[in-house]
C-alpha cells in the first residue's frame, strides 16, 4: 500500500481503517494529541535533564537531542501526566489544555 498524505481534505475512503500502519514511520502522520484535557508544561529552570520522563511517555512525545530533552511533541501527547509524576524535580506541571 502506498503512503498517503493525510490532511483536512482527505476522505475516509483514502486512509487505512482505524489508522492502521501500512508503512514504516506513518504514525507521525496521525496527530493524536488534539483531544487532550490536560497538557504538560516544562519548567526549564527546574529540569536537570535526567531523562526519567522520556522512557515512561507512552506516546514518545518527549524528544531528546544531544542528551537533553526538548519541548513536548503536543501533536502526539495525550496529557496522561505520567511524565509529571515521575519527575523528581517537579519540572513538569500539568495544566488544563485550551
Amino acid at each position: 500500500m502506498s503512503k498517503v498524505n493525510i490532511n483536512e481534505s482527505i476522505t475516509w475512503k483514502e486512509i487505512t481503517p482505524g489508522g492502521n500502519i501500512c508503512a514504516s514511520g506513518n504514525s507521525e502522520e496521525f496527530k493524536t494529541g488534539d483531544w487532550r484535557v490536560d497538557k504538560p508544561v516544562l519548567i526549564e529552570e527546574k529540569c536537570k535533564h535526567c531523562l526519567l520522563c522520556v522512557p515512561v511517555c507512552p506516546d514518545s512525545s518527549i524528544p531528546v537531542k544531544d542528551g537533553k530533552r526538548l519541548e513536548f511533541d503536543y501533536d502526539h501527547c495525550k496529557g496522561c501526566g505520567i511524565c509529571a509524576k515521575v519527575c523528581p524535580f517537579d519540572a513538569i506541571e500539568m495544566v488544563k489544555d485550551k
